[in-house]
């Protein structure tokens, strides 16, 4: 059999071109199985290889077949020969004596015929799988999609493939998805892409056929207890306590109407905004009891025309960094603290770890090496005592804002502190407030309304304990009334 394999690549192969092309089909096929066969006994499992043996490989091996009609082509061509001169020239003579539909060069055709397209639909189920896996996303253009993979790994949906969301069901969503992917491969080849890669508002899927496969818009109800700690620039690194009640109901019943109401069925909310970005409102419509909808106008954008088609609000407009999460720089400090990675013992460690990580660096060698000298140089002039006591501490929370820097800056793609807006809450502006504002304006003068207990309670703010205004209030303090109306506020959301 493999002599017969040999006789018949050696007939195949007319001239230059078609040695090529034999060479190229031989060896990717062999190698492709080596690499298989490899993968499956958990030898070569590089993401960089899934490339090798899925992408480049099985093009290799199309161009070789592609490549050995056209060597017989111009071989026709150049020697004048007809079709069957040539097989009787390039076979053995007891392969093409009989007629062609029972010799046994046809057998051999059709055997090899067979092997090529069993290969080709395997290799190309394994593409189609591999490039759904999230470390192809991630590292198949690792310079580009670096910052998006470093995040991803760190994400509440890190166990949720990438094309869970990014690309729709069914064929059209399929080609869609690859001509896209083919768009994006050419932007890396010639440098097109632009940095930071820009949050693809427009191309995301809509939330009804991704988030609430999972998220059931009809099972937010009650309330949720957050508490989050801030810690002061000062010697102690003094922790400052807000505790929220938020309200994540979607409005089902009379009394409700937290977070999640503008995602229930029963309302619709509606808007356009400033060249589609989603940031500034131009004016957003609000679906009455009758049907009817209420236009609250930006007045600030009066002049503004638009023609773009309103968008139905949804849980991205909200959750638009949902699993690509960068963070500030002074929550992630704050967050290391709570849990116990920055020392809060050491004197003024938050302000000089958020010093030390919003310094501008040239790149992230740079950053590493200004980290640790911003950390050792500050004890060593200012707390020499604490600096030959605690050396161990102080370099444990050097490598600690290390990471921070890492997972959140990119020097090659040019991601920086708060490069993506994050649009949960309103801490850095917009979120709520792109909605929930006095400039918005209906015609009969009303606004939608900035009322913080709409949408949480608060048993503390920026205070000394957790639940500070459970406790009884001072009638000398200057924010007496505000803390009864909390409290009272509070307790009864908590009787609902």
């Amino acid at each position: 059999m493999f002599r017969n394999y040999i006789g018949f690549i050696r007939g195949v192969a007319v001239n230059r071109l078609g040695k090529v092309g034999v060479i190229l089909t031989t060896s990717s096929f062999v190698t492709f199985v080596l690499l298989e066969l490899a993968r499956l006994a958990g030898v070569f499992t590089s993401s960089y290889g899934g490339l090798i043996t899925y992408l480049t490989l099985p093009t290799l091996f199309v161009i070789g077949l592609a490549t050995l009609p056209i060597a017989w082509w111009r071989q026709l061509k150049q020697t004048g020969l007809t079709t069957r001169e040539l097989i009787d020239r390039q076979f053995d003579r007891e392969g093409t004596a009989r007629a062609f539909y029972q010799s046994p060069l046809l057998l051999s055709i059709l055997g090899l015929s067979a092997i090529n397209i069993v290969f080709l639909v395997g290799a190309s189920s394994r593409m189609l799988s591999f490039m759904d896996e999230p470390v192809f996303c991630g590292t198949a253009c690792h310079s580009v999609m670096h910052p998006e993979w470093v995040t991803y790994q760190d994400s509440p949906h890190a166990r949720v493939k990438c094309v869970e969301c990014h690309v729709g069901e069914g064929v059209d969503a399929l080609i869609d998805s690859k001509l896209n992917g083919m768009w994006q491969m050419i932007s890396v080849t010639f440098n097109l892409y632009e940095r930071p890669i820009p949050t693809p508002v427009q191309q995301l899927r809509p939330a009804r056929e991704t988030c609430e496969k999972c998220h059931w818009p009809s099972k937010f109800y009650g309330e949720r207890i957050d508490r989050i700690v801030r810690y002061a620039k000062d010697s102690a690194s003094t922790p400052r306590y807000t505790t929220l009640s938020l309200k994540v109901d979607t409005g089902s019943a009379p009394h409700l109407g937290g977070i999640h109401w503008h995602i229930s069925e029963a309302n619709q909310v509606r808007y356009t905004s400033v060249e589609d970005e989603r940031e500034t409102m131009i004016w957003v419509e609000v679906r009455q009891e009758d049907g009817s909808f209420k236009r609250y106008e930006n007045r600030s954008l009066a002049s503004v025309v638009t023609d773009q088609e309103p968008r139905v609000f949804d849980c991205v407009d909200c959750h638009n960094r949902a699993t690509h999460i960068y963070e500030d720089p002074a929550r992630a400090i704050d967050e290391r603290m709570a849990l116990g990675l920055l020392p809060r013992d050491l004197p003024y460690m938050k302000r000089v770890a958020l010093h030390a990580l919003t310094i501008t660096y040239a790149d992230s060698v740079s950053a590493m090496e200004g980290i640790e000298n911003q950390l050792f140089g500050f004890y060593r002039r200012e707390y020499p005592s604490v600096f030959a006591s605690r050396a161990a501490a102080i370099d444990s929370a050097v490598g600690v804002l290390r990471d921070v820097y890492r997972r959140n800056i990119h020097h090659t793609m040019n991601v920086t502190w708060n490069a993506y807006p994050d649009h949960i809450g309103h801490a850095r502006g917009g979120g709520c407030f792109r909605c929930h504002s006095p400039s918005l304006v209906a015609a009969d003068g009303s606004s939608i309304t900035t009322d913080c207990t709409v949408c949480h309670s608060f048993a503390a703010y920026d205070s000394d304990r957790a639940f500070q205004f459970m406790l009884p209030a001072d009638t000398a303090d200057r924010s007496y009334h505000l803390h009864e109306y909390l409290r009272s506020e509070w307790l009864r959301g908590e009787a609902r």
